[in-house]
């Protein structure tokens, strides 16, 4: 008894102690709720894919609360335990993650990376109907706990899925956009300017319409400095073109298949692409993307 007395006494001054050096650290001057975040990110899905963006997204300042979630626990608390550790080079506040929903809750940004990954000779197109069965169980209930979000759909194939989430969550069409040829057009500019000898900030031109293989290039507007290649060679991008620009185009395609061919998966490219996107809309920059909408 009088060993348990004493373990009882000394586990109640650490305590006490604990308390009184943080009460007398910090005073608080307001005792009510806190404020909810004003740039609130979640992603959903901590595959490969989700945890680029995430990482995107906190080394590039966007967000003051992040919130992961998936349906598979321990990574879900492993991967968010890993940032949490990194926290003193973010300045992210808090990270969080959870199972259930309600986690994303006041989210103003929520990147919708869940579902089923594109493997080596597939294509996009292969993943409709697996990925819309998955994303009729998160996406009612995502707007359910954040109604004022905008969603960035990036799971494949981009472009139906993204149609699919405004159906599902039947926000306005300005609030659902997919990540689209953000990422297709973000690889012909760096192609481009590899072949030109320029960095790819210096070289502007679009790739438009389906992510992926059916993609299309717009050469009309591809220029260095404003000056337009397609006046310096009128054929380019054409059967007839000499110096087979066209090629370039080819490799965008081809490029998700090679990454999956070396490493198994893409992810970085794509994590950065979304950050960008993500920073347009925090920030309302106005800039001009190639994504995922509804015209």
């Amino acid at each position: 008894m009088y060993l348990c007395a004493l373990t009882w006494y000394t586990l109640f001054s650490v305590v006490v102690n604990m308390a009184s050096v943080l009460q007398k650290l910090i005073t608080p001057l307001f005792s009510g709720p806190a404020e909810p975040p004003r740039n609130k990110v979640t992603v959903v899905g901590v595959g490969q894919v989700g945890m680029a963006c995430a990482v995107s997204i906190l080394l590039r300042e966007l967000a003051d609360e992040l919130a992961l979630v998936d349906v598979v626990q321990d990574k879900l608390k492993g991967e968010m335990m890993d940032l949490q550790h990194g926290s003193l080079f973010f300045k992210t506040p808090k990270i969080v993650s959870g199972k259930d929903y309600s986690v994303t809750a006041n989210s103003r940004i929520v990147v919708v990376t869940a579902g089923v990954r594109q493997q080596e000779g597939e294509s996009r197109l292969n993943l409709v109907q697996r990925n819309v069965n998955i994303f009729k169980h998160i996406i009612p209930q995502i707007v359910r706990y954040s109604p004022n979000c905008i969603l960035i759909v990036v799971s494949n194939p981009v472009d139906i899925l993204t149609y699919v989430t405004w159906k599902l969550s039947g926000l306005p069409k300005h609030r659902v956009i997919g990540s689209g040829t953000n990422l297709d057009s973000a690889r012909f500019r760096y192609l481009m300017a590899e072949r030109l000898g320029v960095h790819p900030t210096s070289f502007n031109g679009w790739i438009l319409g389906e992510h992926g293989d059916s993609s299309v290039p717009v050469w009309s507007g591809a220029n260095v400095a404003g000056v337009n290649l397609q006046k310096l060679n009128p054929d380019i991008g054409k059967d007839t073109d000499q110096e087979n620009w066209k090629e370039t185009h080819k490799m965008v395609v081809d490029s998700a298949y090679e990454v999956i061919r070396l490493k198994g998966y893409t992810n970085w490219a794509i994590g950065l692409s979304v950050a960008d996107l993500t920073e347009s809309l925090i920030k309302n920059l106005n800039r001009v993307h190639p994504v995922s909408t509804m015209v």
